[in-house]
């Protein structure tokens, strides 16, 4: 390394020849690949945007001209260039580097970001502050194509007509979000990227009366009427400058020189505009350029091990119900693979949709399905889940229309952070009126949820955590209500009751084998159906503990600990019981692997035994 191991800033770059810019791109390429390999992380889509970022860099001055990166999983390179090189080998590790943009980790992530289709609206709100401070500053906007399949992105877009603010948005078109893109947009932008006479005509054009001495700029806007008779002849429409926008491109994405000259025709605009950029995915590595989806992200070491996992179970259950229930209907919200519905996909594509990065919408084209007598599933990572809940509430769960939501990634996720955390799902599900909840800690549960699931009785949601279930004795456990709630016990009469659900469960079961080895007689209670809880057969199973300790692997606030204490402190069934809450406090939970996290959280076997055995002493 020459260049970037001496970048302190992105300043230099303004004063580089494009030999050196195209350099400097080499040598973020092969950093982050090294990286992002041995660290696990985004792959395909970093190593795309590696020119764009160049480009950006070398032409606005971060961070007075503030660079918004939608989603942010593509915001490697730009980390790189804002001084954050020498600590870059700590990238999503806990205390390190985030894998996202993080407005306190650095001045130049003008805004955080995780879930898609939300720069635009940023970049507007902070073009518009900029403005009333008097500022001359250029906000940039960086959002995939995959970002416009979100319905906040026209959300922006229609409010951003007319507004005369120094914005620039940038479309980065790599035909993919996380599989490939679906839908009418897709189409659309297809026929744009085949439409490059046109951005070459306009230029040509432009330059031609530019240079023309004293009547040069009154031509140039005469010109503009002539560009648009020629831009309909190339195409009908385009969307974004009937919206008021100045649209540029396609721009190759791989040549520093093309965009940075494109940008600065952006820059002179008076009218907020949209530069459309082509990049190509997993561009540098073979594999990713071969499998862009597939090393979308990539797992400590590079290497994919192809494990029986939570979410793979979900995909054998669903392809296996499919056959069985022809009017079972799949939705996903550009998560096929990730969620396991591949096979399902294949065996049933008519009864297989992905509507993109959309998940308000999947809510409710699920509830239509419904209405419409189709027994409909919704699988959706937990935390783009909290999306759509207005439409579980309103659109779902109001209207009494029965379907299956899958939320793959509940709890903790580990080095993709706090935008990642499925820590939220379990207070607003249990807020939903008639949902029924359950969160599985074994494949044998998850079997158990989805079967009840896929009777399609009400609004179900089966929550389940990422990777597979843990080793650990389950012959101890007894059933309880039906099979909703099981128990163990470690010793004869039981004082004290640790209630947990998810794989939380496994930790609570080996608290009480350390706490039995103390002497202390334990009750181990695995709740599988969270909502609705069966509070007789719960109390009873709580006779004679006078601790009760609650492990949950999720917010304490509103959370499933807190409900079921406050509804048996309703009850006067608390008396003379000490509680304890063991659960994320008010907080965000930070990156960093799953066992480190667990640890900040307190919720090791060894830290929940040392906390019971504290509360007994007193």
């Amino acid at each position: 390394m020459n260049i970037l191991e001496n970048l302190n800033s992105p300043a230099p770059l303004k004063r580089m020849s494009i030999d050196e810019l195209n350099t400097l791109a080499a040598e973020l390429r092969e950093t982050l690949l090294k990286t992002a390999l041995k660290n696990g992380g985004h792959l395909s889509s970093n190593l795309g945007t590696v020119e764009l970022t160049v480009a950006l860099h070398s032409v606005f001055s971060s961070p007075d001209d503030r660079i918004i990166w939608d989603v942010g999983h593509q915001a490697y390179a730009h980390k790189l260039l804002t001084g954050r090189y020498k600590d870059f080998d700590t990238l999503r590790e806990y205390g390190g580097i985030s894998g996202f943009p993080r407005r306190v980790e650095s001045a130049h992530d003008s805004f955080g970001a995780g879930h898609a289709s939300t720069s635009i609206s940023a970049a507007l709100g902070l073009a518009a502050a900029d403005k009333q401070a008097g500022k001359k500053n250029f906000t940039v906007a960086v959002a995939g194509d995959g970002a416009f399949t979100g319905g906040m992105i026209y959300e922006a877009l229609n409010n951003a007509a007319g507004k005369d603010l120094r914005l620039i948005i940038v479309l980065n078109d790599n035909e993919m979000s996380i599989s490939p893109n679906v839908g009418g947009m897709n189409s659309y932008f297809g026929r744009l990227r085949s439409s490059p006479r046109y951005l070459g005509f306009k230029y040509r054009l432009k330059k031609f009366f530019g240079a023309i001495p004293l009547v040069g700029k009154p031509l140039t806007k005469l010109s503009r009427g002539i560009k648009n008779a020629v831009k309909r002849l190339v195409w009908r429409d385009n969307m974004f400058e009937n919206l008021g926008l100045h649209y540029y491109g396609p721009v190759d994405g791989g040549d520093i020189k093309k965009m940075q000259s494109v940008l600065k025709d952006a820059m002179r605009d008076k009218k907020i505009s949209l530069v459309h950029i082509n990049t190509k995915k997993g561009k540098g590595y073979d594999l990713a350029e071969e499998k862009p989806d597939k090393y979308h992200g990539v797992p400590k070491g590079g290497v994919f091990k192809e494990k029986k996992s939570f979410s793979s179970v979900f995909g054998e259950l669903m392809a296996k119900r499919g056959a069985e229930d022809k009017k079972l209907f799949a939705v996903t919200a550009a998560m096929g693979d990730a969620t396991g519905l591949k096979a399902f996909s294949e065996r049933f594509p008519d009864r297989f949709s992905d509507v993109g990065i959309a998940e308000e919408h999947a809510a409710t084209y699920c509830a239509g399905l419904s209405a419409g007598d189709m027994h409909p599933v919704f699988a959706v990572y937990s935390t783009f889940a909290q999306r759509a809940y207005d439409q579980l509430i309103h659109d779902v769960a109001l209207q009494r229309l029965p379907m299956l939501l899958a939320l793959d990634r509940a709890g903790i996720v580990g080095e993709d952070g706090p935008t990642h955390h499925g820590l939220f799902d379990v207070g607003f599900l249990l807020q939903i009126p008639g949902a029924e909840v359950y969160s599985p800690e074994s494949y044998r549960d998850m079997s158990l949820a989805l079967s009840r699931g896929f009777e399609f009785s009400a609004l179900t949601a089966v929550r389940y955590p990422r990777g597979g279930e843990t080793d650990c004795d389950r012959s101890v456990y007894k059933s309880a209500d039906n099979g909703n709630i099981y128990y163990a016990d470690m010793g004869d009469k039981p004082s004290t009751a640790i209630i947990s659900y998810g794989r939380l469960c496994t930790n609570a079961l080996k608290a009480a084998q350390l706490l039995h080895q103390q002497g202390v007689p334990v009750r181990v209670i695995k709740v599988l159906r969270l909502k609705p809880l069966n509070c007789k057969v719960f109390a009873e199973l709580l006779d004679g503990a006078e601790l009760l300790y609650f492990a949950e692997e999720g917010l304490r606030s509103g959370g499933f600990s807190e409900r079921v204490a406050a509804t048996l402190c309703e009850q006067n069934r608390l008396t003379d019981k000490t509680v304890v809450i063991r659960a994320v406090e008010d907080r965000f939970v930070p990156h960093g692997n799953t066992e480190k996290l667990f640890e900040e959280c307190g919720f090791l076997p060894s830290q929940m035994a040392a906390e019971i055995a504290s509360k007994l002493k007193k």
